[in-house]
């Protein structure tokens, strides 16, 4: 019998800002929830829902891993790329437990590019958890309808995704509590198990 196939969660957000009172809880209890979670592997809320994730194991027995999807370049000083790319500092954090090395940089605000890393996270995401943060996590978000993924903007009170066109954020869900997003999660996940897709 083959091993079944954990549903993976994306969790988009601000690299230098943690927002622990949303990304820590969303972590913690997705760590119950035999999912992955997928990240782009740097600082801030990736760090912050990551730690919880990992953290939260010994209570929950948890079944998933932190994948970390990472930004890479080449040395500075060849033409042409010889050997592997290299992550910027910070790159993976210390929670990422499956590190994805890519080649393709990060490109905040061009992150809806062909050449970026954003296109792995939304795609390899089954459901898409967005919180607070600049360009790169709009591209996320716009890449995310295009694709056709459920997403959820959990913002809190009054934190913002910058650059995220007013019309798209209309037509997604937008949640202020983490509970919010929970409902919203465990519903598509619901969906993933019982092979009805999002």
């Amino acid at each position: 019998m083959p091993a079944r196939k954990l549903p993976v969660v994306g969790v988009m957000g601000s690299g230098t800002t943690a927002e622990p009172h949303l990304a820590g809880p969303l972590g913690t209890w997705l760590a119950s929830q035999d999912c992955h979670l997928l990240c782009g592997g740097g600082g801030g809320v990736m760090s912050e829902v990551a730690r919880a994730f990992v953290e939260a194991a010994p209570a929950h027995g948890r079944q998933g891993l932190v994948i970390g999807v990472l930004p890479g370049t080449f040395p500075e000083d060849t033409v042409v790329p010889r050997g592997a790319p290299i992550p910027p500092p910070g790159y993976p954090n210390p929670y990422v437990e499956l590190p994805i090395f890519t080649h393709l940089p990060s490109r905040g605000g061009e992150g809806h590019g062909a050449h970026s890393r954003n296109h792995i996270n939304v795609l390899s995401s089954d459901v898409i958890v967005a919180l607070p943060g600049g360009p790169g996590t709009a591209s996320e978000v716009q890449l995310a309808m295009e694709y056709g993924k459920p997403v959820v903007l959990l913002t809190g009170k009054n934190g913002q995704i910058a650059g995220l066109d007013d019309m798209a954020a209309s037509r997604m869900a937008r949640v202020e509590s983490v509970d919010d997003a929970i409902e919203f999660v465990s519903r598509h996940l619901l969906a993933i198990r019982h092979g009805g897709g999002t």
